[in-house]
């Protein structure tokens, strides 16, 4: 699933949220579909690159097939409402921030860095819990906008 060099995927959102529950590292979800250009062009340039690949190993990565049926649900619960969309969950699952929309290498690295940042300091400010995580808090949490939509 995985461009060359890029990060090791999980294509099951249970399975991903096990593993970052277990590790205590964060979960990157990605959805995406083979039809959309921005998806494909994250997935071959952006999560392989430079920039990005010191953070493979900071967190486990979810790599979701929009027009598989069984993440509609899923879908539904982040809100997505345009590929990619890209949530940032912390480890005791809570929501810490949505990106939709294709950004270059190293702005999404930047935004890494922050999301690593504030999942270490415990802050996740404007969290909400996603299935599998605990607790409940009023989503907000940072939302970038790009290019990309759901067909």
């Amino acid at each position: 699933m995985a461009a060359e060099g890029g990060p090791t995927f999980h294509s099951n959102f249970e399975t991903a949220r096990k593993v970052s529950k277990e590790t205590g590292k964060p979960l990157i979800t990605i959805f995406s579909a083979t039809w959309c250009p921005p998806c494909q062009k994250m997935k071959r340039s952006v999560y392989p690159s430079s920039e990005v690949k010191p953070f493979h190993d900071s967190f486990v990565w979810a790599y979701l097939d929009a027009d598989e049926k069984e993440n509609t649900a899923l879908m539904s619960q982040f809100n997505v409402n345009g590929i990619p969309h890209i949530a940032f969950v912390a480890s005791d699952g809570q929501v810490m921030g949505h990106m939709t929309g294709a950004v270059a290498s190293a702005t999404f690295a930047k935004h890494l860095t922050q999301v690593l940042a504030d999942h270490k300091g415990g802050t996740g400010s404007g969290t909400k819990a996603v299935p599998g995580g605990s607790g409940a808090k009023p989503q907000a949490g940072s939302t970038s906008k790009g290019s990309g939509s759901k067909k």
